[in-house]
This record gives structure tokens, sequence and C-alpha cells, in this order.
């Protein structure tokens, strides 16, 4: 039985979408560009959690051993840096030994925002906000998370759940529903 798609904004679906669209704005073509943010946001997701694997996995980038050989070669992109797919046809990213490919950040990411032309003005509105940084920006990677996509990241969230799904945006969390965060009312 199909799962019906998540339709809900998150800070990974911005991250994902700026990430996308700033590779995209550096030069990479549309389906590479999608693949780095949907990378990106899976880093950085990894990154907040600690690297943190699960007990039927293998160890986690950052736990202690260098990532192997077979996950590629890495590819620059300003200063930030990502493995590509060595066996894709074209430039592809790969995190934990899966692609990100173009198919995958639609059915993760773009599916949240109900109907692709929903999608599109997402991207239109992500494209022209990295459009107002200089490329000393949007090559860094340190720059890119503060100046860009962090003072804007929650008010994204807002609007584009607002805007696309009509509904008011979850509140940030500093972890996923159902870990680490007590659900217990506050004693007053």
């Amino acid at each position: 039985m199909p799962r019906t798609p998540v339709r809900r904004i998150t800070r990974f679906t911005v991250m994902a979408t700026l990430q996308a669209a700033r590779a995209r704005r550096l030069g990479l073509s549309e389906d590479s560009a999608l693949s780095w943010g949907l990378n990106r946001a899976i880093f950085y997701a990894a990154a907040k959690r600690g690297f943190r694997s699960s007990p039927l996995s293998a160890p986690a980038v950052g736990e202690g051993e260098a990532p192997s050989k077979t996950e590629g070669t890495l590819y620059s992109l300003g200063n930030d840096e990502a493995y590509r797919d060595p066996n894709a046809s074209g430039l592809l990213f790969t995190i934990g030994g899966e692609t990100q490919t173009p198919e995958a950040f639609r059915r993760q990411v773009a599916v949240r925002f109900g109907e692709p032309k929903q999608f599109d003005r997402a991207w239109k509105e992500a494209t022209e906000i990295v459009a107002g940084f200089d490329d000393a920006t949007l090559r860094s990677g340190r720059e890119f998370y503060a100046q860009v996509y962090k003072p804007r990241r929650d008010e994204l969230v807002a609007k584009w759940s607002e805007e696309f799904l009509g509904a008011a945006p979850p509140p940030p969390s500093s972890a996923p529903p159902g870990r680490g965060r007590s659900r217990s009312p506050k004693a007053g």
C-alpha cells in the first residue's frame, strides 16, 4: 500500500531547498543542485544529532572512522565538501551509502509543498533569496549557514507552511518528535 506523502514543511525542507538554490547559483546543473541540497540537509541533520547511527547500521561518519573509499571522491562547492557517487552517470552526491538523486529530493522535499507548482513557487523564492548574496558568502559553508539559512529558516517554515499548506508551522524543536523533549506540562 503506497504511503501518503508527508505534507509538513520543516527546517530540513528549508535547508534542502536553500542549499539546492545555492548550488544552482554556484553553477551546478539542476539535478546536481537538487542532489547537493538533499545531501547537505541530511548532513546538517546528522550533525545536529551528533552523527548517531541506528544499532543496525554501520558507524556514521564522525564516530572515529573516516568514510570508506567506496563512498566516492570528495567534491568541493566553495569550502563545503560532499562525496560524489562514483557510479552515477552525472554529478550526484552520497552520504551514508545512499545517493541523493533528484527523484529522492522530490520524494523527500518537494512533495511536502503539495502540488509541483507550489514547490516551483518556493524554489523561485529560494533562488531569489540566494541571488541577494555575493559569491564569497555562498562559497563559504559557515557564511551560508549564518547569513542565508539561519536568519530566515523559521520565517520560511512559517511562511511556506501557511502559503502552501494552509497550516500553522510546527513549533521549532531541538529534537525530532518523541526524542529528547518532554511533552509534560510545565509546572507553574
